[in-house]
């Protein structure tokens, strides 16, 4: 879910040996200009959604559709595929180098898009709605309206929890998280091992 803590979680993973597979990284290389999905969103949405240096005006395409269910849903046919692919390809070259490797994919919305079907499993990071919101109109430059728009507008942490293996409470200090954390990148190394092994 949108401004839970993911990128922290990530982070620390990281630090402890994991390889991470970051979707919204994957959603930004698969718009670079020249990309067929860029090719596609300029024929779609028109030069209006680009940069003066070409490449896509993230915020305005945002504001764009993000009130019209139509146009999103355009814009996730074009981008989403892309993106699964990208992302793919990076779990296939890791995989090919490093056998037992724990790989995380970083996914705001895997539950949403189905792709949390493709994985061994599902960490659901979590943090109390009004802590969501906070963080996502500091961030994101946003007021309290907007932001709670955001947050509703996806997955109720509540229906998340119903597919999680398992879950980070982010809503506390840095090292509680941090614990919490370690203790899953344990698990997941130790079951990497026994399946490689």
């Amino acid at each position: 879910s949108i401004a839970t803590g993911k990128s922290t979680v990530s982070t620390i993973m990281k630090d402890l040996g994991a390889f991470i597979v970051d979707a919204d990284r994957a959603a930004r290389e698969v718009v670079l200009p020249g990309m067929p999905a860029w090719e596609r969103i300029v024929r779609i949405f028109g030069r209006d959604v680009l940069q003066p240096s070409g490449e896509i005006d993230r915020e305005r395409l945002g504001r764009l559709v993000f009130n019209d269910a139509k146009m999103r849903a355009m814009l996730e046919e074009v981008v989403h595929p892309e993106v699964v692919r990208h992302m793919e390809d990076r779990i296939v070259t890791i995989g090919t180098g490093s056998p037992d490797a724990v790989v995380i994919l970083d996914v705001p919305l895997l539950i949403e898009t189905g792709m949390h079907r493709g994985v061994n499993e599902v960490i659901v990071v979590y943090c109390p709605e009004d802590q969501q919101i906070r963080r996502l109109m500091i961030r994101d430059s946003v007021n309290r309206d907007e932001a709670l728009a955001r947050v509703r507008s996806q997955l109720s942490i509540e229906e998340k929890r119903r597919f999680a293996s398992m879950l980070i409470d982010n809503g506390g200090t840095r090292e509680e998280t941090r614990i919490q954390v370690i203790s899953v990148f344990e698990s997941l190394r130790d079951r990497a091992a026994a399946a490689s092994g």
